[in-house]
């Protein structure tokens, strides 16, 4: 009876990756990914967080309406703008550290976790300020799929050792599920939220990596694509640049 249900629930999900992948594969047509340096787009996703932050409690009332941090502006810093039909409805910050450039919130919250490995060569992607709007989400819970797709992009530009995502526990079985992710610290507070966060690691390696993607294969990327998210943070250039997702040129070939 056993081996029957578990039968039943991996047919189950495999039913709804396949709706997922279909959906996704389709409005993936509609989305365009903004590295956002400076000027109105700027503006517009630290709006964006704010408006999420606030939502969930994340934060509290800013003058201004906006929210920003010390870590927006360093050199190893990637924000983007997810945008769907022409408006703006997500966004989230990427850091690339290594020994030489050790900076991100994460390596300033869990300075015992991050540094020890560093040091020994290893390189992580630190992802943070994860905001959504789900006032324009085209449909219900698309928007983690369409702006972690750049976490996965990342992934496949970089090559590093581990991604890092600071989060609340209560959204850990969704990134156990879909990226294999292991909790490394207790909730404990990070710099500019509310609530305590913890540490969660998704490993880098190929074989983890290989089976998100082949499960989820609107995740894939070509490396013009790759290249143009991560080639340059060109952190001083004022219009943002504007990349098209390439997932259906796999699909296609297929």
């Amino acid at each position: 009876m056993d081996t029957a249900k578990k039968s039943a629930s991996v047919e189950a999900s495999a039913r709804i990756d396949s709706a997922l992948n279909r959906s996704m594969m389709q409005l993936l047509d509609h989305v365009e990914y903004r590295l956002i340096t400076g000027g109105e787009d700027l503006e517009a996703i630290y709006r964006l967080r704010y408006k999420s932050y606030l939502r969930s409690g994340m934060c509290g009332p800013i003058a201004g309406g906006m929210f920003e941090d010390r870590w927006d502006n360093l050199p190893n810093s990637y924000r983007f703008g997810v945008y769907c039909y022409g408006e703006l409805v997500s966004t989230v910050r990427l850091h690339y550290i290594s020994s030489d450039q050790p900076y991100s919130p994460s390596v300033d919250a869990y300075p015992e976790i991050l540094l020890p490995r560093l040091a020994r060569g290893e390189t992580f992607i630190d992802g943070t300020r994860f905001a959504t709007d789900p006032d324009s989400a085209p449909a219900p819970g698309v928007l983690p799929f369409l702006t972690l797709r750049i976490c996965m992009a990342a992934y496949c530009y970089f090559r590093q050792t581990a991604m890092f995502i600071p989060i609340k526990l209560e959204h850990s079985a969704f990134y156990a599920r879909f990226f294999s992710a292991t909790q490394r610290t207790a909730g404990k507070a990070f710099p500019g939220v509310l609530p305590p966060l913890a540490l969660f690691e998704i490993p880098g390696n190929q074989e983890n990596v290989q089976r998100i993607l082949d499960r989820l294969p609107f995740f894939r990327s070509t490396a013009t694509e790759q290249r143009l998210m991560f080639g340059n943070p060109a952190i001083n250039r004022l219009t943002p640049l504007s990349i098209l997702p390439t997932a259906k040129y796999y699909r296609d070939a297929a």
